[in-house]
């Protein structure tokens, strides 16, 4: 039986920096999904080196790895899902890993869908989402004419958009969508269908944009719709799952998710008080438990502004009727002292807090779902611009991590555990990130951990066999490792980067400057707490055409100072008052292929 699945989306690739041709600097990039996908490619290819083996006669017509591609957009590619990677050269093969690709064709209208609208819509009118994709619509027309796509408040630093990508945020959304039915209604029945690789127990979702820094009505660092709350509102509207668990690993804080879990939770309180008032009760609200591993010092917080610095503190476990923890990343001196000091001493304060939660709400049970927020940006291996806080992890970390989650689910939510792609930007740490990750969300949990595959001289092999040549020049001029060769297979089958065009890529060069370093008359605040409504801005033209200017060191003062984008200028915002649609609501649409 298949018990991961990864869910591939290939309109996240059409979100695209469009300012400028020079889109070398720009960090939040298409290309991600690529380095993302050499890392699932050569997680696969050695775990199957290490599965069981077992003898396949070459006259086997039958004969084949379970790994399978499954496509779901038309007929076409419903058609190619059907194709088996095979490696028809070898007299010996694995009995097959518990894994699948699917490429999911999932979309879904944000303005037509519950769970977008329970996250970020409004009582009388979802302004966001109408106001979200008219600027995505525009995008291209205001460009031309010399002005930013982005709305005067908002950041002009870590947003962008194009007229693809509204296709990639639907697409987005409706992958974690489908990835919450698949594994929710597998661990319900298992028995549902008798093709194994149907109903998978865990899923990792690779696609972009990133989400935990949006807010409510408001996008921020990379971010525009948030996934993994959305995710959170499609398993309770759809599937009653009541409490929902999210672990986010990503190197800055998702104050986005955290600001809305917030008023989830304060929303189900109010109404619990209201029921011992003598209120009726009706359906269970949803509570969540939101926890973070991140750089205090880093987007969001960097400018040291105390409502963002106390939010990404928080510790609350009960009181009101919220569940968060935050843990600061810290500096170590060798892997030794980071497993003994960190990771098995505050680190592990995430699952300690989560267990606490749900043994104080009824414990294990079938309304659960674990949810991990899953950005590679605190890989020992990301850009030296993006942690030069060195506030870092060893690469083994995301394979450890997803190895205790895994566990926790196992224990609270019938296995449920959906990992999905958050930050992330060097190649080399999506790549290493991807393939500790998933090794540990498919292999046996007492399965030992192999550090060397992502060692520094493994990945320099992996990074120069699947590196992208021009002029149909060979990779290789010997034959590659087996492993090399199974990866290079399985990354021809899975990815659609080459659909994309290769834009030259300079070096990101490390910088220490600050927020409050910027250029004088660069006095932008940053957003407050929660992210919330969108404060009147008011800018002059001179700022304005700065901001959308097309030289080249503009360019570079907006996408490789100071967090790569992440720690660029953001607009004020105030806190509003929010009042959620929770309760019986509008039936739960399933997301629709395309």
């Amino acid at each position: 039986m298949v018990s991961t699945a990864i869910y591939l989306q290939k309109a996240c690739l059409k979100h695209k920096y469009i300012r400028t041709r020079d889109n070398s600097h720009i960090v939040e990039r298409p290309e991600r999904l690529r380095a993302i996908n050499v890392g699932l490619a050569a997680a696969v290819a050695r775990l199957e080196e290490r599965a069981p083996t077992t003898a396949i006669s070459p006259n086997d017509s039958n004969s084949a790895d379970s790994l399978k591609v499954e496509e779901d957009a038309d007929e076409l590619t419903k058609a190619l899902g059907q194709l088996q990677i095979s490696t028809p050269s070898r007299d010996q093969q694995p009995a097959g890993l518990p894994v699948t690709f699917v490429h999911s064709g999932a979309s879904v209208n944000i303005l037509n869908n519950a769970a977008v609208k329970f996250v970020h819509g409004d009582i009388e009118r979802d302004v966001y989402l109408e106001n979200l994709k008219r600027w995505a619509t525009e995008s291209q027309e205001k460009v031309d004419k010399g002005a930013s796509e982005i709305p005067e408040g908002y950041s002009q630093g870590d947003l962008y958009l194009s007229p693809g990508s509204l296709e990639a945020i639907q697409g987005a959304i409706g992958t974690v969508c489908e990835a919450v039915d698949a594994v929710v209604e597998g661990s319900r029945d298992p028995s549902i269908s008798p093709v194994p690789t149907e109903r998978p127990k865990r899923a990792f979702v690779a696609i972009r944009p990133p989400g935990h820094h949006c807010g409510e009505d408001t996008p921020s660092g990379f971010c525009f719709v948030n996934n993994v709350a959305v995710a959170a509102a499609h398993a309770h509207l759809k599937h009653s799952i009541n409490r929902v668990v999210i672990f986010d690993i990503d190197l800055h804080h998702g104050n986005g998710t955290q600001a809305i879990a917030w008023q989830i939770n304060e929303e189900t309180y109010r109404k619990r008080l209201e029921v011992e008032g003598g209120a009726p009760s009706g359906q269970p609200g949803l509570q969540v438990y939101y926890s973070s591993l991140h750089d205090i010092l880093s987007f969001p917080c960097e400018d040291g502004k105390a409502e963002l610095v106390q939010a990404a503190s928080v510790s609350i476990h009960g009181p009101h009727g919220q569940h968060i923890e935050n843990v600061h990343l810290k500096p170590y001196a060798s892997e030794a002292d980071f497993w003994s000091s960190l990771y098995n001493g505050p680190y592990s304060r995430l699952l300690t807090k989560a267990a606490e939660f749900l043994d104080s709400t009824s414990g294990a049970a079938d309304d659960v779902l674990v949810l991990i927020s899953c950005g590679f940006d605190a890989s020992e291996h990301e850009y030296p611009s993006m942690s030069r806080h060195q506030r870092k992890v060893p690469t083994s970390f995301y394979h450890a991590f997803a190895r205790d989650a895994r566990e926790f689910a196992e224990r609270y939510a019938s296995g449920r555990l959906i990992s999905v792609l958050e930050g992330g930007y060097s190649d080399r740490a999506l790549t290493s990130g991807a393939m500790a990750h998933l090794c540990a969300l498919v292999d046996d949990l007492h399965g030992k951990r192999e550090d060397s595959w992502w060692s520094v001289d493994n990945l320099t092999a992996l990074e120069a066999a699947t590196k992208r040549r021009r002029g149909g020049r060979p990779s290789q001029t010997t034959p590659p490792a087996p492993w090399l060769a199974r990866t290079l297979e399985i990354l021809a089958s899975i990815d659609s980067s080459h659909t994309i065009p290769t834009a030259s890529r300079a070096p990101v060069p490390p910088s220490n400057r600050m927020l409050r370093d910027r250029k004088a008359g660069s006095s932008r605040p940053s957003p407050a707490t929660s992210p919330g409504k969108k404060a009147a801005s008011k800018q002059s033209r001179s700022t304005r055409t700065a901001l959308v200017s097309t030289s080249e060191s503009d360019l570079t003062d907006v996408s490789t100072t100071s967090e790569n984008d992440k720690d660029a200028e953001v607009a004020p915002k105030k806190l509003p008052r929010v009042i959620l649609k929770l309760g019986p609501g509008p039936g739960m649409e399933s997301a629709s292929t395309s």
